[in-house]
């Protein structure tokens, strides 16, 4: 077989353990990442908990790099506090290295298991989460069958000069194999698929145990850099960075100095090389486990001084979650979407408050000031929009994709609103400029609609955030509520025009346009009840 033939079929072998590992964190994170992200909340404030934790769901998902991207988003959102996200990335670093154990064994006989399993999964029922479990275990036997590949690739490789010569120039310098596969785990985003490849070549005799076990050291650290450099604020950078730190701390003064000691005491052992780096690499993690859980309070203090909390933009119109992180994992992604869509909520609160200040003492700073949070809602909607369009390329569940359809209609509603909004401070201004005021008696009638505007945009905001059925009904009752103050005030004034002949026709049909309008902006605080009572009453809603 030929050289070029080789590196082909080795190639293909670790595109297909990467996949493999793709599947699985993709697919339990579409199935399951909404319960999982909400658990991770709710559960995570005890660090040995948080520990056992990060076990747990990294030997689920097959992924220490998934689970430090969710809890780096957790971190950044303020859900889980620093100290214990990085107690989860030590217990992560331990399960990825139960997953390497897992997978080092001769697992011939449970690779067509596992992808007819997963085939029979997921054809079983037209169901999300029965789909995502069979792409799950469809994805375990890929990385089965890609190790069974890769093992024999190798043993024909053990035999070409040149990949002799590569190894050998690695033997002796342990700086330099500790770099290499650095470079090599940050290229494929995966320490599992590294130190599993590692374990091959060291199984077929292809380097000195001491260099093998330099290149596992060196894959712990390349391990903790995707998640580095995908950190998309000064805050997210915290847990990724302190994760990096213990990793490269650990090698160079823990092991790298004694390793060639290391290695010859081992060498007296019946370890095998592919068992001496599995084993190693759970050795490591372990020891690193327990030397710093004590010590993560201080570390937190440390990385949030490192760190410290960026200065929020000046225009609130720029999305500040929106981290590109999220758009892997879709429940990262709509937890991110919907802390932008809280922020245009409170942007409309602000826009209905500054109206009624218009109305009741008209002021151009103001109306400036309405104009450009209109601005800012329009220019943030859009970046929600777009960034809804790109979540979850991979598919989403039906619960995530519904969840996303109501944040867009939360959205693109809230929009429409500030519109509204946005015309009704400009006709006040231009009143105000012709030397007009609303009287007390319209005033009164428009307090009353803003307080029930306010009052709507609060029972919206409870629905949509808490999915609050109780809450979304009272916000649908409240439009007959709307409806009977608007057409009171409507009555009260064409009587009190019929009753005082010097009242301006066109004064009266300002004040019906401001009732309509209202009624207009409420019309769209209302529509954001819906989406909450089909998703949990489908077969009772009565629109």
């Amino acid at each position: 077989m030929s050289g070029t033939t080789l590196l082909l079929n080795l190639a293909g072998a670790i595109a297909l353990l990467l996949w493999g590992t793709h599947m699985i964190s993709t697919a339990l994170l579409r199935g399951f990442g909404t319960q999982l992200r909400n658990w991770m909340g709710r559960n995570l404030n005890n660090r040995w908990m948080a520990l056992l934790s990060g076990i747990g769901i990294t030997g689920v998902l097959q992924s220490s790099t998934a689970v430090s991207m969710m809890a780096t988003s957790f971190t950044a959102a303020g859900t889980l506090s620093l100290a214990p996200a990085l107690a989860v990335m030590l217990g992560a670093n331990i399960g990825s290295t139960l997953v390497v154990q897992l997978l080092s064994f001769d697992t011939s006989l449970a690779t067509p298991i596992m992808l007819l399993a997963g085939f029979i999964v997921y054809r079983l029922r037209d169901d999300s989460r029965y789909e995502s479990i069979g792409c799950a275990l469809i994805g375990l036997g890929l990385m089965l069958l890609a190790l069974g590949l890769l093992s024999a690739t190798l043993s024909h490789m053990e035999a070409t000069s040149v990949f002799r010569a590569v190894m050998q120039s690695l033997d002796g310098d342990l700086i330099i194999a500790v770099v290499a596969a650095v470079l090599l785990t940050w290229l494929c985003h995966s320490s599992v698929a590294v130190v599993l490849l590692i374990a091959s070549l060291a199984g077929a005799g292809m380097m000195a145990p001491v260099t093998a076990m330099a290149l596992v050291l060196g894959a712990n650290v390349g391990g903790a850099l995707p998640s580095v450099l995908s950190a998309g604020s000064t805050v997210a950078r915290r847990l990724p960075v302190g994760n990096l730190l213990i990793r490269l701390l650990g090698t160079v003064l823990l092991l790298l100095p004694w390793l060639p000691l290391l290695a010859d005491q081992l060498a007296q052992t019946n370890l095998g090389p592919a068992h001496l780096v599995v084993y190693l690499h759970t050795a490591f993690n372990l020891a690193l486990a327990v030397l710093c859980i004590g010590l993560i309070e201080p570390m937190a203090n440390g990385l949030s001084r490192l760190f410290p909390q960026q200065e929020r933009p000046a225009d609130p119109g720029m999305p500040q979650y929106l981290d590109e992180a999220g758009l892997e994992v879709a429940n990262i992604g709509l937890s991110n979407a919907v802390r932008e869509a809280l922020r245009l909520a409170d942007m409309a609160s602000l826009m209905l408050n500054q109206v009624l200040q218009l109305f009741e003492k008209p002021d151009q700073a103001a109306f400036d000031k309405v104009r450009q949070l209109d601005h800012s809602v329009d220019m943030l909607s859009a970046a929600i929009r777009a960034y809804l369009a790109d979540i979850g390329q991979e598919g989403l569940s039906d619960d995530d994709a519904d969840r996303a359809q109501e944040i867009l209609m939360f959205v693109i509603n809230l929009e429409h609103a500030g519109d509204i909004l946005s015309n009704l401070a400009q006709l006040a201004i231009r009143r105000a400029r012709r030397g007009e005021h609303f009287s007390t008696f319209e005033m009164q009638h428009i307090q009353g609609l803003h307080l029930a505007l306010l009052d709507s945009l609060n029972l919206a905001i409870t629905a949509f955030l808490r999915e609050d059925i109780a809450a979304a009904n009272r916000l649908v009752s409240h439009k007959e509520i709307v409806r009977q103050l608007e057409a009171r005030a409507s009555r009260e004034h064409f009587r009190k025009l019929q009753n005082d002949k010097t009242a301006w026709a066109e004064s009266g049909d300002i004040f019906q346009r401001v009732l309509r309008d209202y009624r207009r902006v409420h019309h769209h605080i209302a529509a954001l009840g819906y989406p909450v009572l089909e998703r949990n009453t489908p077969d009772t809603l009565n629109l």
